[in-house]
């Protein structure tokens, strides 16, 4: 008999939903919260939205925005000297992957003694973290509901991934309405993001039918609201649609973990500093392709989930549409297309996969890979 194990934290959904942030930390017994973000969120208002509701609630705050696209191992030191300093007890993270996962790399070690370093890789977290609350304002990263938390390395340039259950924030709070302060580029960067969490998660070994609905649904929304969500920044129907596939792929991928996708692009953000999705939507169609024979009838169920007519087709050619729709989608959305584009070097293949190898997304790929099956990925994805 098989045991299968779910974890989420508790999700509140729908526009004007961030004005429930306030009474969320009351009722996980904070009084003085650390808020993190970062300019852009600041710039476009949600902070100051997100303080009304902390004041409403009497609760003080220390706000903490220096933190930048892909938060750094010494921005995380900085960010737990002031929360010590401030003397908080709760963590309220604000913003896209980066301030989320930074606000619960901060919580862990805002109980747990040393560097953030030390914790890369599975189950390291000894302590309890303190009270963390999450308000995505992307459709995005799905760290508002994940047990992981990825930083870089300064020193090795390396982005870490930390996983743990401790991880998990107790409430995560999703507002549609934060999507519509997003431009196009971004929309486009992070939807393919959760694309590529949805298929990863789908055909991820550890995935269960727990997992399955939520990466099958996920990608069902993106096919069909993905594209008018990047055409306009006032759909709101398209970006309602788009926030509760970024939660579902969320929750998909935070209990089935990813893939070579996922592996390769962490590798690539440590030394170029590029845009996550951007890595992703790049590299994901040539891994697709590598993973093709390990799951076709998965392919198959992709290629429906995106949209594309497989009746009547044989398992080989229904499942190779599913190919056909991904970069269908990242043709129209215009994302880059080579990694030569956004900065990667011939001579830096061979470095970034021994450490893509080593990533713990490569754990539950469907399809086993030496260190020259990645690079040769790389290399077709320059």
């Amino acid at each position: 008999m098989q045991i299968f194990k779910f974890m989420t934290p508790e999700i509140i959904f729908g526009n004007q939903s961030i004005g429930q942030v306030g009474e969320s930390l009351r009722r996980l017994g904070a009084s003085r919260v650390f808020l993190v973000s970062d300019p852009g969120v600041v710039e476009a208002g949600w902070v100051e939205r997100i303080i009304h509701y902390l004041q409403q609630q009497h609760l003080d705050y220390h706000l903490w925005t220096n933190v930048t696209a892909n938060p750094k191992d010494y921005e995380i030191h900085a960010g737990i000297a002031a929360y010590r300093a401030g003397e908080c007890n709760a963590i309220l993270g604000v913003g896209g992957g980066s301030a989320m996962d930074a606000a619960k790399a901060i919580a862990l070690l805002a109980t747990n003694e040393g560097s953030i370093v030390q914790y890369e890789g599975v189950d390291r977290i000894l302590h309890p973290l303190p009270p963390m609350v999450m308000v995505p304002t992307t459709a995005g990263s799905g760290s508002e509901v994940s047990q992981f938390s990825i930083i870089v390395d300064s020193k090795r340039k390396v982005k870490m991934t930390i996983v743990s259950k401790s991880l998990i924030p107790d409430i995560a709070i999703i507002d549609p309405q934060t999507l519509m302060t997003k431009d196009r580029q971004l929309t486009a960067n992070t939807g393919m993001d959760v694309l590529t969490h949805a298929i990863e998660s789908y055909i991820s070994l550890a995935a269960t039918p727990l997992t399955e609905v939520h990466s099958l649904q996920a990608m069902r929304l993106i096919a069909q609201h993905l594209r008018p969500s990047a055409a306009s920044q006032y759909n709101a129907a398209a970006k309602q649609a788009m926030a509760m596939a970024s939660l579902q792929a969320g929750i998909a991928f935070s209990n089935a973990i990813l893939g070579a996708v996922h592996a390769m692009s962490h590798q690539l953000g440590g030394i170029l500093d590029a845009p996550h999705g951007e890595l992703n939507a790049i590299l994901l169609p040539h891994v697709l392709e590598y993973n093709y024979i390990a799951a076709p009838e998965k392919y198959r169920q992709i290629a429906e989930c995106l949209g594309e007519n497989t009746a009547g087709l044989s398992t080989h050619d229904a499942s190779r549409l599913a190919l056909k729709a991904v970069k269908d989608l990242a043709n129209d959305l215009d994302v880059p297309h080579s990694l030569s584009a956004i900065g990667l070097q011939p001579e830096q293949i061979e470095l970034v996969s021994s450490l893509a190898l080593l990533d713990v997304c490569m754990t539950t790929n469907p399809r086993d890979m030496s260190v020259q099956d990645v690079a040769a990925l790389f290399r077709q994805a320059l």
